[in-house]
């Protein structure tokens, strides 16, 4: 087999990468066997940046993420082949620009100087917020970009037309004459609601955003092919800075080159296959496009041992001369050349961003936000941001859609990390699944009794809402629902003296704080559709002991 016949071989592994990324995703949400979870979390585990970002910020060696060794050495050697081969969104950006080109061949904007170093400068300025702590590697690393817009953006919409467009079938179907649509699209429907969404009517706070970023980067390789890879993508500058010299050279029979550019134009990279002794290995993503585009076989990968090199280069024009057909190796070009004002202008905005991202009382652990609730088993705010790679994982995970991403929660620093909104879910008692999904360990995996006696919040009553106290109307729903085996809500009975004069008894909620874990499920299941009267705050959360509204020693209360 030519090198050329394993083009398609190339689009089949880009294709089955992303198919199992997207399937391992909603076979997540679905509550997978442990074997799937592990799947998907070994996308993550060969992924560098989430080995460097935990590494760096949080001072912690996840054990699993060692495997993004084998992506190390496999960059060093064949040089980016993960980008050109396996990473499920650079399958997307090459689905884009199949696309976009439509059978048109032109040719491909030149990889400019200024484009190739932007990457490398965003990962400098990554590198050093990361050494203050700050983990923004999850913010703008591919697969985790690529997994929350899925979950996040593209299940909700998927979602929403499902839901959409079986109602309007169903709303038209009486009109439809004798064709009975809902005999065949309501089965459809189920199937698919069971399928993808294991019966939940998925939606997440803004889902839109995380989806339309997605879709704009995808579009702008109608102007530019694979922008994202070649101008911001920190996973493509560290895989391309270990692949500077690979030992899987591109080689060129330079007799048989008629210089008729279609390499270049095949070259989604812009890594000028083209040119002799300039072929940009750090930019090449392996995909074999120039070797199956040349008519003359003027080029072909090619092993060369380094120590030979530097032989084979000075031999090259006698050898040349000699046999022209023979194959010599085209020269390395040198590594992209980083000005020393740029490096340290962006190792200084990495610092000056990370510094501000900590300057607000919020981040400095004078006040708390009450809506910042995190899943069960996260860890300490600063420990937890410092390894939280945004993957949305554990957004997914969650069975009751109670897991949404954070925008301005937990600051700048905080965007997309998950939270628990309980207007729209609560945290299932019986449920470690989040801890289960977490690649980073952001998430402590707890035991399941572990789980149901750990506090992540409070529920607080708002009296001027809840109808036994305001509306002289008896409820029960929050005592009912709350999950705990000694009820962590209780009645009061209250003589109420109502407006003719009477007085009737009504039992009044209230909250016993020992007791309350804070899941949500009474906020989630109260009466009220718009502001519940009883709410989830993150006051007496386990996770942070400065955070507790109650005195040690006080009426028995603990701090």
């Amino acid at each position: 087999m030519t090198q050329a016949q394993l083009v398609p071989w190339r689009r089949a592994a880009q294709s089955a990468s992303f198919v199992a990324f997207a399937t391992l995703a909603v076979w997540v949400g679905r509550g997978a066997a442990t074997s799937a979870r592990n799947l998907l979390l070994a996308y993550f585990a060969v992924d560098p940046l989430v080995l460097i970002g935990t590494l760096v910020a949080a001072h912690v060696l996840v054990t699993v993420s060692l495997f993004a060794l084998l992506t190390v050495v496999a960059s060093v050697l064949f040089g980016r082949l993960f980008c050109g081969w396996l990473c499920p969104f650079g399958s997307l950006h090459t689905l884009a620009l199949a696309w976009a080109r439509r059978g048109r061949r032109r040719r491909l904007p030149d990889n400019a100087s200024s484009v190739r170093r932007s990457k490398y400068f965003g990962l400098l300025v990554l590198l050093a917020a990361a050494t203050l702590g700050v983990n923004l590697f999850g913010v703008f690393d591919p697969l985790s970009l690529l997994y929350r817009s899925l979950v996040g953006g593209l299940l909700p919409a998927l979602g929403l037309a499902a839901d959409a467009s079986s109602g309007a079938v169903f709303d038209a179907d009486p009109t439809l004459l004798d064709w009975h649509l809902t005999a065949w699209s309501e089965p459809v429907y189920g199937a698919v609601h069971e399928g993808l969404f294991a019966g939940r009517h998925y939606a997440l706070a803004g889902g839109f955003v995380l989806l339309a970023l997605v879709l704009v980067l995808l579009v702008v390789n109608v102007r530019w092919p694979r922008w994202w890879c070649r101008a911001v993508c920190p996973l493509g500058a560290l895989l391309g800075l270990l692949a500077r010299r690979p030992l899987l050279y591109l080689a060129q029979r330079d007799a048989d080159c008629s210089g008729c550019g279609l390499c270049t134009i095949d070259c989604p990279g812009a890594a000028q296959p083209d040119k002799p002794g300039d072929w940009l290995a750090r930019e090449c993503f392996g995909c074999l496009n120039c070797v199956a585009s040349c008519h003359k076989d003027a080029l072909a990968f090619d092993w060369r041992s380094p120590r030979w090199i530097a032989a084979m280069r000075r031999a090259r024009v006698t050898a040349a001369a000699a046999s022209p057909a023979s194959v010599a190796p085209a020269t390395v070009a040198s590594p992209v050349n980083l000005a020393r004002r740029g490096v340290l202008a962006s190792l200084a905005g990495g610092l000056v961003g990370a510094v501000a991202a900590r300057t607000s009382p919020q981040a400095r652990g004078l006040v708390f936000e009450p809506t910042l609730i995190r899943p069960p088993g996260a860890r300490a705010e600063p420990e937890f941001l410092a390894r939280c790679v945004r993957c949305g994982a554990c957004i997914q995970a969650c069975p009751t859609a109670a897991l949404h991403p954070a925008w301005d929660e937990a600051g700048l620093e905080g965007v997309w990390t998950p939270v628990l909104v309980a207007r729209v879910g609560y945290c299932e008692f019986n449920c470690t699944r989040c801890g289960e999904a977490c690649p980073t360990g952001a998430i402590e995996l707890l035991t399941r009794e572990a789980k149901q006696r750990l506090h992540i919040g409070l529920a607080v009553i708002d009296t001027a809402r809840c109808l036994p106290f305001a509306f002289e109307r008896d409820c029960i729903v929050c005592e009912e629902h709350c999950p705990t085996p000694k009820k962590a809500i209780y009645f009061v009975p209250t003589d109420v003296r109502t407006r003719d004069g009477t007085t009737r008894i009504l039992r009044q909620p209230r909250v016993d704080p020992d007791l309350c874990i804070g899941c949500g499920a009474c906020e989630t299941k109260c009466p009220y559709r718009d502001r519940a009267a009883i709410r989830v705050v993150s006051a007496n959360e386990a996770r942070n002991p400065a955070n507790k509204p109650f005195l040690s020693g006080l009426g028995g209360l603990g701090g």
